[in-house]
């Protein structure tokens, strides 16, 4: 096939803006490896910036890494990211599944009062004092409970169910199948890219948990990796602190966000296909 002159420019065009746009999105994340990477003293020579380092230079990391609260605080993030993603797919699941049925009893309500949740939530205070009489305070389960089902996944999800075919149901129920073995056998099987899409959105969630973790824990050893460096941050802006290593706050800034975004961009390109696919699938009914 003979492409035109007009196709090519139109080509040449299309691939300047995207190449634009990858460069936009890499060239802040190569600023902040670089910068954590690099002695302070070489950045200030290169006028703030340093985007391939010359010399590399882990102190910023050993000085997250050496303190005690660091792993601690890595454990704390794994278990609500890992427990608590698998306990918003298996909620958000089962409340999905019987909502994409349109025979269900009382489904309208319960979608209008699962939408109204959208628009009107609690508030601070009354979830806090819901948490509390729960007995969740100062636990690292009151950073899963409370959050156990998101609307808007769940809409996802419930929109995706119904646009399976109905006659694999069909079937399934005259050879004796119950609701749960189908939903088990049939059902999530064919629901892979939905369930690695909100799974992704539940887990980076978990991931940079943070504002449940100020409000209902105290106790510094529960709290998770997205807490405990803020606190290390806030520490190194005091000026009467005396530290072991002198590491300036831009660095340990850098290394900070690394440290946190590192398990996030790993994970991410082994399910993108699952993601992408699921994002699409989701969000529009046939």
């Amino acid at each position: 096939m003979v492409i035109g002159k007009k196709e090519r420019a139109y080509l040449a065009l299309v691939y300047a803006i995207l190449a634009l746009l990858a460069l936009c999105v890499v060239f802040p994340l190569m600023y902040v490896v670089s910068v954590s990477l690099t002695p302070y003293s070489e950045v200030l020579k290169n006028g703030g910036f340093a985007i391939f380092p010359s010399k590399i230079n882990f102190e910023t990391y050993r000085t997250f890494l050496l303190d005690s609260t660091i792993p601690r605080a890595y454990q704390v993030t794994l278990f609500i990211t890992i427990v608590g993603t698998l306990v918003n797919l298996i909620v958000t699941t089962l409340m999905a599944y019987p909502l994409s049925k349109k025979n269900m009893p009382l489904r309208n309500p319960i979608l209008m009062l699962v939408v109204f949740t959208m628009l009107f939530s609690g508030g601070t205070i009354p979830t806090y004092l819901i948490v509390k009489e729960t007995g969740l305070i100062n636990s690292v389960w009151s950073m899963i409970v409370p959050s156990a089902v998101a609307t808007f996944y769940l809409l996802i999800m419930k929109t995706f169910f119904e646009n399976l075919p109905e006659s694999l149901d069909e079937a399934a129920k005259i050879d004796g199948a119950s609701e749960l073995r189908i939903l088990c056998q049939i059902v999530l099987p064919l629901s892979m890219p939905i369930m690695a899409t909100v799974g992704l959105f539940y887990a980076v969630g978990h991931w940079n948990e943070f504002f449940a973790a100020i409000i209902y824990v105290s106790d510094n050893a529960k709290h998770p990796l997205q807490v405990i460096l803020r606190g290390m941050l806030i520490q190194t802006e005091l000026p009467e602190l005396d530290f072991e290593r002198i590491v300036p706050t831009e660095s340990l800034q850098m290394a900070a966000v690394v440290l946190s975004t590192l398990p996030i961009v790993v994970v991410y390109p082994f399910i993108q296909k699952y993601f992408t696919q699921g994002a699409l699938l989701g969000s529009v009914k046939g």
